[in-house]
């Protein structure tokens, strides 16, 4: 079955499961002052675009991006039901994400996310992707609980 990736509002009801098991993965092993997701309000934003993967109807993946200025997005909340996971929907998502920044006219996207081995996969798609280590920006400081990492589009 075919999947399919639309901008949605977070604040959805069939996505509830999506956003409880999204933070629970960022409170599993991470200190909470280094943990930096937006709940589902924080992300119905008009200057965030949210969206959701979803087959057969059933959502499986969500992932978002944050204007920081006119040239500088930000990725947040990417995250994929444990079920789903090993089918490239996290590969699928980045790619849209990437797609659509670039098509919004951004010039570089950023991101946050964890050292824990709970985002090792993470950091390896990303970094597969084109993302590189870079230091921290739009509010974030050094936290020895956090990588940073960003991506030339143009």
């Amino acid at each position: 079955m075919a999947w399919t990736i639309a901008r949605e509002r977070p604040t959805g009801a069939d996505l509830a499961l999506l956003m409880e098991r999204h933070t629970a993965d960022m409170h599993a092993d991470t200190p909470p002052e280094s943990i930096h997701m937006m709940d589902a309000s924080a992300l119905d934003q008009p200057h965030i675009a949210f969206f959701v993967l979803r087959e057969g109807g059933t959502p499986l993946a969500m992932g978002a991006y944050k204007r920081i200025d006119a040239s500088h997005a930000e990725i947040k909340s990417m995250h994929v039901l444990s079920e789903a996971r090993g089918r490239g929907l996290s590969k699928a998502m980045l790619d849209h994400l990437v797609a659509e920044a670039r098509r919004d006219g951004f010039a570089r996207l950023s991101l946050e996310t964890g050292i824990q081995p709970t985002f090792i996969a993470a950091r390896a798609l990303y970094a597969r992707a084109g993302f590189v280590d870079c230091p921290p920006f739009e509010g974030y400081h050094d936290d020895p609980n956090s990588v940073f990492m960003t991506k030339v589009l143009a």
